[in-house]
């Protein structure tokens, strides 16, 4: 008997908001792109090189489910070609990130955090790094 597969065929990532508006106008002006589908109160997606990201607000009988932790476990980082580019675009926006530009092995890289608190990684990888 054959054994049964996921059968996967695309994933995405989905983030929980409450102030679903404020997010969405924060992803439309950090990604300089607007949402495709938008459902206004309800539901948006941005279409990124290899990732959907999706952000909805859960039902009122649902948000218990999506209470923020004291801290994320969950990281969205986007891969960036100009580094110190990317962190005047998001101190543009008001979400300056609260540490220093950390170099590794595998490139420099930043943390900072959109409007509910998710945790951004802006990464440069170290072929593209000056």
């Amino acid at each position: 008997m054959a054994e049964a597969s996921l059968g996967c065929t695309s994933a995405f990532v989905t983030l929980a908001s409450e102030n679903l508006e404020r997010l969405v106008g924060f992803y439309n002006a950090l990604l300089d792109q607007s949402a495709q589908p938008y459902q206004r109160d309800r539901y948006a997606e941005f279409q990124l090189p290899g990732l959907r990201l999706a952000i909805f607000k859960p039902k009122p009988d649902q948000s218990s489910q999506f209470a923020a932790p004291s801290s994320g476990a969950m990281s969205l980082c986007l891969e960036v070609a100009d580094l110190y580019g990317a962190i005047a675009h998001l101190t543009h926006l008001g979400y300056a990130p609260p540490g220093p530009v950390l170099t590794a092995s595998h490139g420099r890289e930043v943390y900072a955090y959109d409007p509910d608190g998710n945790r951004l990684i802006l990464h440069q990888s170290a072929t593209g790094a000056i």
